[in-house]
């Protein structure tokens, strides 16, 4: 067969189109609907961070660092602090602790809730979609009683937290968890029989076990094709080691797998979220800090996206001598060019979405 039977051509996608919510760039070969070869390119978005960094304190950078991503603003000055407490060997409560892993799993609820509401409305389920955003406000609120903001919560500093947990708050954390699992199960049951959902994401954007091991993804992508990788398993940190919970994987390795994990992970935060405002202790909020020493340290946790590594070097003195952060998007980013091999064109966004990339972080 000639290739005028079978004519190839190119489709740019990006890195301002419709169908992206953040600014990236795909060069397809196409043979008509179907996607034969991706070439991936990154870097439209540059704001640098690491450069600034260096030009803050070490206290200063808690605050630059929250504003790396929304979705993930908690994780970055988390880990960041405990890149610090690392160098400097600083001690950190154990209430601190406790109210730390609270912090992370509520935003790791939010943050799941949306790349899901997102996935429906890419589909075309709109009241689906209005549907999950409206048990994300749930979230959202507690965010705002809690910490007073619906995004940056501000809850880390190093040597421990900055807002604490009485009673009252208690109760309105665990009344608010009740009304989101409730409601996470009946939209788990739509997502796992809808016929529309299960058309458009089942079998789309496969991504076995061993690409997944080859290429090094972390976090839903990693699990959605059977990985159980997880940072809070892997390397206990926080409050993590004290608690018991689930490191949720799926087999298939498609776009539904990836939604079903981090569906079923917001029952497990959920749980996690209890277990702390059952077991949390009493204390200090945060300890008095020595002064930072010349060294480097290292710090890992697990971001609603994945895996989150900070590097930090310094020379003795108040501002950071290196500041490095590797983020989920970067390891899953090439993924995409496995995924997106031999698929439809209208799957794109789909496929894009499953691996819940963040340009604003990986591009910093």
């Amino acid at each position: 067969m000639s290739s005028l039977d079978n004519p190839t051509s190119t489709l740019p996608i990006g890195p301002v189109h419709v169908a992206l919510e953040e600014p990236m760039y795909f060069r397809l070969d196409v043979e008509g609907e179907t996607v034969r070869g991706v070439e991936l390119t990154a870097g439209h978005v540059h704001r640098g961070m690491e450069a600034l960094a260096l030009r803050r304190t070490l206290f200063q950078n808690i605050v630059l660092t929250e504003r790396v991503c929304s979705l993930c603003s908690n994780s970055h000055p988390f880990t960041y602090c405990m890149a610090v407490e690392n160098l400097a060997g600083i001690p950190v409560p154990e209430r601190a602790l406790y109210l730390r892993v609270m912090a992370e799993e509520i935003k790791r609820v939010s943050s799941h809730l949306f790349n899901l509401a997102v996935l429906a409305h890419i589909i075309g389920f709109k009241s689906l979609f209005m549907h999950v955003m409206e048990v994300r406000e749930i979230m959202q609120d507690v965010k705002e009683t809690l910490y007073g903001n619906r995004m940056d919560l501000a809850a880390n500093c190093i040597g421990g937290v900055k807002y604490d947990m009485d009673a009252e708050l208690t109760r309105f954390l665990l009344s608010s968890l009740d009304r989101v699992e409730g409601a996470v199960r009946k939209i788990a049951k739509i997502y796992g029989s809808d016929v529309m959902i299960l058309r458009r994401t089942r079998g789309v954007g496969l991504f076995g076990r061993e690409d997944a091991r080859g290429l090094a993804v972390v976090g839903p992508v990693a699990r959605g094709s059977g990985l159980p990788l997880d940072v809070r398993r892997e390397a206990p940190y926080a409050a993590y080691p004290r608690l018991s919970f689930e490191v949720v994987t799926e087999q298939d390795g498609d776009v539904h797998s990836r939604a079903m994990v981090r569906m079923r992970e917001m029952e497990v935060s959920i749980d996690i979220l209890r277990q702390c405002a059952r077991d949390l202790p009493a204390g200090p909020l945060s300890v008095l800090l020595p002064e930072i020493p010349a060294g480097e340290a290292l710090a890992r946790s697990e971001a609603p996206r994945g895996e989150l590594v900070y590097y930090l070097r310094t020379d003795g003195t108040e501002t950071p001598n290196r500041l490095k952060w590797r983020v989920p998007s970067y390891m899953n980013w090439d993924a995409l060019g496995v995924m997106m091999k031999d698929c439809k064109v209208s799957d794109i966004p789909l496929i894009v979405n499953s691996i819940d990339p963040c340009i604003s972080c990986t591009e910093r």
